[in-house]
């Protein structure tokens, strides 16, 4: 029972259970906008309230569902903008303002048999392991 505790308390198994609880939530969101604005603004558009209804089509006896299609390719369009400028772009905003600066480079050399830079207090090679 210890190994299971230790499992779940983990950090990234309770990462993945907020992402789940987050996600669930947030497709809620984009279901609502995309019932309250976009497809009135589609039926505004085309003059039918969704896209299941475009361009559907029936070639000999079967039926195309195109617009099944489309309304999932808009969906999924909302979904990934809204990551994007929801939670991509603040994170890494957030992480480039708190990142370290890079350390000043070393002074270095190449070595005379793999002409790798290596630190010029370097008395090997750490790719060839040659004598410098």
């Amino acid at each position: 029972m210890g190994g299971f505790k230790k499992f779940v308390l983990r950090g990234n198994v309770v990462d993945l259970a907020v992402a789940v609880v987050l996600g669930a939530a947030f497709g809620a969101v984009v279901t609502a906008v995309v019932n309250g604005l976009v497809t009135p603004l589609i039926a505004a558009l085309f003059g039918k309230p969704d896209l299941d209804r475009v361009a559907n089509f029936d070639l000999h006896g079967a039926h195309f569902a195109l617009g099944l299609i489309l309304t999932a390719l808009v969906n999924f369009v909302l979904i990934a903008a809204a990551v994007y400028f929801a939670v991509v772009l603040p994170v890494n905003a957030l992480l480039a303002r708190y990142a370290k600066a890079p350390d000043p480079a070393a002074p270095t050399r190449d070595c005379p048999e793999c002409t790798s830079a290596i630190p010029l207090a370097a008395k090997r090679c750490k790719y060839c392991t040659a004598q410098v």
